[in-house]
């Protein structure tokens, strides 16, 4: 960190005087902290493999502590090259802190496909682009601010509040499997990596999204062997060709159709607030989850297919030795996205079937299966009062999330885990994980004044 950027900082926390919170209305100096904060968060590539994690969690030690965090406060728990940054909020009492979490990682990102530079912040005035502008950097930047008003502003919790920032959660979810059962007191996890309110494609509020469970993660390995030779001499059976048939066999074949009180819940009320085929989609399977019709309509949907069933879909494939040799092997990874109550094997059993008898399928890793955390009424009022920061009297939506984060090892330790994050986007503005990822620039104050309400009030 450049002691320009930390000197800039030093006068941003000078604000104002110490008092009690009285606002929840996002401060010109608290924006602007986070846009800077976002634009140097993104600049370090966290991608697996680079070892800039700990940089990162460096560059974030040292705003807490020039915010306001004493040091012996804020440690870096190193990780083989990532790290695990964990930052204490001193309350009136250490028992049952809250958590929380977001990551500090991204994925991949290759330059030559994006529009512009990944890992620099930049923006047309509507949006800022960049990797990990939107995952997970953004709610981890929302945290990292909202905590240093808190110090600025003097606010002094019940309880222990503790940032747990991860550094693979990407990936191999180390960090997080490492830190998880060391606060298996807490009262519960506020994860910014999950939940999060959605906009109309009008820019008109729809509804806020709970995440109150999530699918269960697997990485299965399809492999085929053959013994090979001179591609000159082909033979009739070849490992790529082999391979290529079964990763059709499996894009064609959907899993069997799941739902549970909470996915059932959601749709019931989503469908008040979507329109046309989708919103009678929403209804109709609400009802009966056996509607053919409905299913097919929902699985039309990227961001409702895996709310319907499990999802398997090859991720990455690996074969062949020589251009001028036939392949000797062929490995192909699927991942799965695992419907609550469906156990791994039974997955993979089916990935067997579908691979055939020429191929092997295995699980290199198992991960915790996913739970549901209770919606506690503490918790519903705070986030009520949190959503109508930014968009009075919106329905707050329970619902379990396609995708897997941190909060499945926290979940695994007994520890009550939602998804809250404060931003609010358009479906069509979603590019996580793809090409240009992007964050509404107007999203930041709104996201601030959602952490701040929901902190302070979970905290008296």
């Amino acid at each position: 960190m450049t002691h320009k950027l930390l000197t800039g900082l030093a006068a941003l926390f000078l604000v104002g005087c110490v008092s009690a919170p009285t606002s929840a209305n996002a401060e010109p100096v608290d924006v602007d902290m986070a846009t800077e904060i976002l634009g140097q968060s993104v600049a370090f590539d966290t991608v697996a493999g680079r070892g800039k994690v700990p940089a990162y969690a460096d560059y974030l030690a040292d705003v807490l502590e020039t915010g306001g965090f004493a040091k012996e406060d804020i440690e870096i728990v190193p990780l083989g090259e990532t790290a695990t940054l964990i930052a204490t909020y001193h309350g009136k009492s250490a028992d049952a802190p809250i958590l929380l979490n977001a990551h500090m990682d991204v994925v991949e990102a290759n330059p030559a496909d994006w529009e512009r530079a990944p890992f620099t912040m930049e923006t047309d005035g509507t949006y800022y682009y960049g990797r990990g502008v939107l995952d997970d950097k953004f709610g981890l930047t929302m945290l990292v601010t909202t905590l240093l008003r808190l110090k600025r502003e003097g606010f002094e919790p019940e309880n222990d509040i503790v940032l747990i920032l991860t550094g693979d959660e990407e990936t191999a979810q180390k960090t997080a499997e490492t830190i998880a059962p060391l606060y298996k007191h807490a009262r519960f996890v506020l994860n910014a990596d999950g939940g999060g309110g959605k906009l109309n494609e009008d820019g008109s509020f729809g509804f806020y999204s709970l995440q109150a469970g999530e699918k269960t993660y697997a990485d299965f390995k399809i492999t085929i062997t053959n013994p090979g030779g001179h591609s000159s001499r082909p033979t009739a059976q070849n490992a790529i060709v082999d391979m290529a048939g079964v990763l059709e066999r499996l894009g064609k074949y959907a899993f069997p159709v799941r739902s549970t009180e909470l996915t059932r819940a959601f749709f019931a009320e989503t469908a008040k607030r979507s329109e046309g085929e989708l919103g009678d989609a929403m209804a109709r399977f609400s009802s009966d989850p056996d509607d053919a019709w409905a299913v097919a309509e929902l699985s039309k949907y990227p961001e409702y297919v895996g709310m319907v069933r499990t999802t398997c879909v090859p991720t990455e494939i690996n074969g062949g030795h020589a251009p001028n040799a036939l392949p000797q092997s062929v490995v192909a990874n699927v991942n799965c996205r695992i419907f609550p109550g469906t156990a791994p094997a039974e997955v993979m059993a089916k990935l067997q079937e579908l691979a055939g008898d020429d191929a092997s399928v295995t699980l290199p890793e198992e991960y915790p299966q996913s739970e549901t955390s209770p919606l506690h009424p503490e918790l519903m009022a705070a986030l009520r009062k949190a959503v109508d920061a930014q968009a009075p009297g919106l329905p707050i939506i329970p619902t379990m999330a396609a995708f897997t984060t941190d909060g499945l090892f926290f979940r695994k330790e007994g520890i009550d885990t939602y998804g809250v994050t404060g931003i609010f986007m358009k479906p069509s503005d979603e590019f996580a994980h793809g090409l240009n990822e992007r964050v509404p620039v107007a999203a930041i104050p709104g996201a601030l004044d959602h952490w701040y309400v929901l902190i302070t009030e979970l905290s008296k």
